[in-house]
């Protein structure tokens, strides 16, 4: 996948480059499964043999990131109320919903922080941070300071890139590929756990 997207980009003019990287960096925080990383990694790589450049890759990914996770943080803050305490969602009771009210109130802006390094979580974390109306300001310079420590990252990777396409994809989906499942299996916990007390009270 990643060779076919880099002889994609190799092609393209540097403005409608950047584009990309901006559009991929925004969407992934509303469509999870978008490789946005990939494509950024990919974006780094042509910095050594085309006119596109370091710090406007940097700083573009990193705004488009920081916006993504904002347009979801006011579709929390607009409807999160009505989604998860509508009563729809069988397994979110009022007494879960207090202690999440508690502890992402106490630990909200640590996870917006670190939510760069969460893949599978992002929109998730954006979203109850608009639900629980943590301060937009402050969840917006946090985010943009997790996009861009993340994407230092994988822009020096995209840079190294060279003859290691097929390294680096298997590296980087492997990476993805363990967060989410520890995601899933954290969440299938709390609803087991929720089942069996549910039962247990009967």
């Amino acid at each position: 996948m990643l060779e076919d997207i880099l002889a994609y980009m190799a092609a393209v003019d540097t403005g409608w480059i950047y584009l990309i990287l901006f559009f991929f960096s925004f969407i992934e925080n509303v469509f999870p499964p978008s490789p946005s990383d990939v494509v950024v990694i990919v974006g780094a790589s042509l910095i050594a043999s085309t006119t596109v450049g370091f710090l406007p890759v940097l700083f573009i990914t990193s705004f488009g990131s920081a916006m993504g996770f904002i347009l979801m943080y006011y579709i929390g803050k607009l409807f999160g109320d009505r989604v998860v305490r509508s009563g729809k969602i069988k397994f979110i009771t009022e007494e879960e919903l207090s202690k999440t009210d508690i502890w992402f109130t106490k630990y909200g802006y640590k996870l917006i922080t670190a939510n760069r390094f969460l893949p599978g979580t992002r929109s998730i974390i954006s979203f109850f941070a608009g639900m629980y109306e943590l301060d937009v300001y402050k969840t917006f310079f946090l985010a943009s300071i997790s996009a861009f420590a993340w994407n230092v990252i994988i822009i020096y990777l995209g840079m190294e890139l060279g003859n290691n396409v097929d390294v680096i994809d298997y590296y980087l989906s492997t990476y993805s590929t363990v967060i989410t499942i520890a995601t899933i299996v954290i969440a299938a916990v709390f609803i087991i756990r929720y089942i069996y007390i549910k039962k247990k009270k009967k």
